[in-house]
């Protein structure tokens, strides 16, 4: 059996249909991720226009042309749910023309591929900013297996991608366990932060960690190897992070939470001078679990409560003695240890679901390629 030779252009067409009787709301809106899917917009929409935004139906794609600052990738997804969702006016929205050609859930497991990211970041142009045409997309070349065959690997995508989803349905769980403990248990005994937590400043001067050791800190509260250039950086002015210790950037403008995260490694790695670095204090650590404090930092209303009490003119700042003057709940010990076990269960399972997700992203080129070897037999 033959594999049939396409240019993709042959297959899609673009979609245009606007919200102009605003059947669509904000509650519709959606932004694009690198990781091929739709996300809540993180756009500031207040007194914004929804007539103009373009709608993606079921069945649909969508892709932001500009790809310049996307770590290599492209941000395009696949509206495979039931609700249509409102998108920028400047993305594409596009669809298969040609179903007796090739599957739509077919196609998307193309895009997924790193070979595709790489191929439109190497066909990307532009001068402040890259963007790969919707000419270039359509220019690119594809084989095609017959249906029953694309059929076969797509059953295979969507049934791991199944799996994922319903794990990551259960984690979401845990963590209303969290939100619901603290939100009823504010209402009962609070402590100030200060009387729990202290500063914590050991530096790298004999320079000890080198630049492997460099941490930064991402949105999601979590220590990850720093992207800096720090090639001609002096480390020794670095702060230590030491197993079960702090760490959080001061400035909070530009964003809507405190960039902060807890390192829960059996490792000791630095980070700039310009972070905070706290612990538990010495005379509470048979008292208080740093996993609960973590938790209690990793909810939306504490990054809420952040942004309230940042103050600056250039730049806004959250100082340490603004967050010394937090108050938390005071569970009993059986309380913090039970919501410390959850969170750091919460962690972990989602570090597993981030896993899976690379797992299944690993598989695409695999599925693509086994489709094709298929079709020629």
């Amino acid at each position: 059996m033959a594999l049939s030779k396409h240019k993709l252009g042959e297959l899609i067409e673009t979609c245009d249909v606007r919200n102009f009787d605003d059947r669509l709301t904000l509650d519709d809106v959606r932004g694009i991720s690198t990781g091929k899917e739709f996300i809540k917009t993180k756009a500031d929409m207040d007194g914004v226009s929804l007539s103009s935004y373009k709608v993606v139906d079921t069945g649909e794609f969508a892709y932001v042309a500009d790809t310049s600052r996307r770590g290599e990738k492209v941000a395009l997804s696949f509206n495979k749910s039931a609700q249509s969702y409102l998108i920028s006016s400047i993305y594409t929205v596009f669809r298969v023309s040609r179903k007796d050609l090739i599957l739509s859930d077919y196609l998307f497991v193309f895009f997924n591929r790193p070979e595709f990211d790489r191929y439109a970041r190497f066909n990307s142009w532009g001068s402040a900013r890259e963007a790969f045409s919707w000419e270039d997309m359509c220019d690119i070349d594809i084989e095609l297996p017959d249906l029953a065959t694309q059929q076969k690997y797509v059953d295979i995508y969507n049934a791991m991608v199944a799996n994922q989803q319903s794990y990551e349905h259960g984690l979401e769980d845990l963590k209303l366990v969290c939100d619901s403990y603290f939100d009823d248990a504010k209402r009962k005994n609070t402590v100030l932060l200060r009387t729990l937590i202290e500063s914590v400043d050991i530096r790298n001067s004999d320079n000890a960690y080198s630049d492997k050791d460099v941490k930064g800190i991402t949105n999601n509260k979590e220590f990850a190897q720093t992207k800096a250039d720090i090639s001609a950086v002096d480390l020794s002015k670095f702060k230590i992070v030491q197993p079960k210790h702090f760490a959080y950037n001061s400035r909070t403008d530009g964003r809507d939470m405190l960039v902060l995260a807890l390192n829960r490694t059996e490792q000791t790695f630095i980070v700039t001078f310009n972070y905070n670095v706290f612990k538990v204090k010495d005379s509470k650590n048979d008292i208080i679990d740093p996993e609960y404090l973590y938790a209690f930092f990793k909810r939306l209303e504490f990054d809420r409560k952040v942004r309230f009490h940042s103050w600056g003119s250039s730049q806004e700042l959250l100082s340490w003695d603004n967050l010394c003057d937090f108050e938390i709940p005071a569970p009993d010990f059986y309380e913090l240890h039970s919501i410390a076990q959850i969170m750091k269960s919460y962690i972990e399972r989602k570090e597993i679901n981030e896993q899976l997700k690379a797992q299944i992203k690993n598989l695409c080129p695999i599925l693509i390629r086994g489709s094709l070897e298929e079709g020629k037999l």
